[in-house]
């Protein structure tokens, strides 16, 4: 890869008579894409996907890149793919259909996996009411659902059978997302020990309850998130659906494929029937379990 990239600048160097600020610039950007990706095992230019794309965009964003130096690295990636193609090293380019403004709006602010350890550790499991948040932020983490999603969830919602969450997300469609052990572990602690205490008498099948025995709201569920980043020392803003965006991002990092983690986060552009055609259950478990840091 590293040679092909020398290549690359000797080409804009000398046909291209590009400028040596510009050629140093498409070094520096090119010699960190090759480091990231070689990180993740990526030797050879042709084994680069979309999402490994789309993975190193995300970890540069997370670096605090500016949306210009994005740009510009975007600007050096698609020059030297039109030059592979141009060489027939590769057949396509990994760049084709990523257009840097749309992955910007999505790629929001995420937290680093060690920030998540963090947050998921104040809870404890001193009370019924902190066992229940436990379970909420682990079973949030796990399976990337909406904050509506969570709190909507019932007790027919787990198969504890085979770990998997029968979502109900936009527009009615139903999803099936994996859990994991960690955060299946900590939601069967809480329905066996803390649950039955916070029901306060009454007779409901809301699988997380508030301290008068009744849904929670999102506002609820909010306030609990940012107390918990709070209490775990962090400085930048952190709400439920930062969560989500980690839960999307720490996958992609890890190398899981776009179109699972899409399939479980349940967007609108995938139908349900596509779930169940294209990606099958076991394979969702299997990149959930290989990919997921707490699965």
């Amino acid at each position: 890869m590293q040679q092909w990239m020398e290549k690359y600048l000797n080409y804009l160097l000398i046909e291209r008579g590009a400028a040596q600020n510009t050629l140093e610039s498409y070094r520096r950007d090119l010699r960190r894409f090759v480091l990231i990706v070689q990180e993740k095992g990526f030797t050879d230019v042709r084994q680069i996907l979309p999402e490994t794309v789309i993975a190193y965009l995300v970890r540069i964003k997370d670096e605090g890149l500016s949306a210009n130096s994005m740009n510009r690295s975007l600007a050096a990636l698609r020059g030297f793919y039109k030059y592979l193609l141009q060489e027939k090293v590769v057949e396509q380019t990994p760049l084709a259909n990523i257009d840097l403004a749309k992955v910007w709006m999505r790629l929001p602010d995420t937290i680093s996996k060690e920030e998540m350890n963090l947050i998921l550790a104040q809870p404890g499991a001193q009370t019924a009411a902190a066992l229940r948040d436990g379970a909420m932020l682990e079973l949030l983490y796990a399976t990337g659902i909406r904050v509506s999603e969570l709190v909507g969830l019932t007790m027919n919602s787990i198969n504890w059978q085979v770990g998997f969450l029968v979502v109900m997300g936009k527009g009615s469609k139903e999803r099936i997302v994996p859990i994991g052990k960690t955060a299946y572990d900590c939601t069967k602690i809480y329905v066996e020990q803390a649950r039955s205490k916070l029901m306060q008498g009454k007779n409901t099948d809301i699988l997380f309850l508030n301290r008068f025995g009744g849904k929670f709201t999102r506002q609820g569920f909010w306030k609990t998130v940012v107390r918990y980043a709070k209490k775990a020392g962090l400085q930048k803003k952190v709400h439920p659906h930062t969560f989500r965006h980690s839960f999307a991002s720490h996958l992609l990092e890890g190398g899981a494929d776009l179109r699972t983690v899409q399939v479980m986060l349940g967007h609108a552009d995938i139908s349900t029937t596509q779930i169940y055609t294209h990606v099958t259950r076991e394979r969702l478990r299997e990149i959930h379990q290989k990919y997921h840091p707490r699965g």
